[in-house]
């Protein structure tokens, strides 16, 4: 799996904004990813030293439309926390 299928689009929510001063990022990741493929994903991307990987899995959510129900499709975030001496990634400078 290469490195840009695994990250799939950071999150941009105000609970992930406050993180980021501590250098702790969130991102959606492939279903089928573990936490080894996206620590190894995001220090090859952004080229910087990731200390841990926290995986959470997010149900879909109940949808009703003209009497039908459905679901959201299921997602996948990753929260990432960087080394201390780690430098930060610029795309989320702007955004603290």
């Amino acid at each position: 799996m290469n490195a840009y299928d695994v990250i799939i689009k950071p999150v941009l929510t105000e609970k992930a904004y406050k993180d980021i001063p501590h250098k702790k990022y969130c991102f959606y990741v492939d279903v089928n990813a573990t936490k080894t493929e996206v620590k190894a994903a995001v220090e090859k991307i952004f080229e910087v030293d990731v200390e841990s990987v926290n995986i959470v899995n997010v149900r879909g959510k109940k949808k009703r439309e003209r009497g039908t129900v459905g679901y959201t499709a299921a997602r996948k975030k990753a929260y990432v926390q960087l080394t201390e001496k780690s430098k930060t990634i610029p795309f989320f400078d702007s955004l603290a």
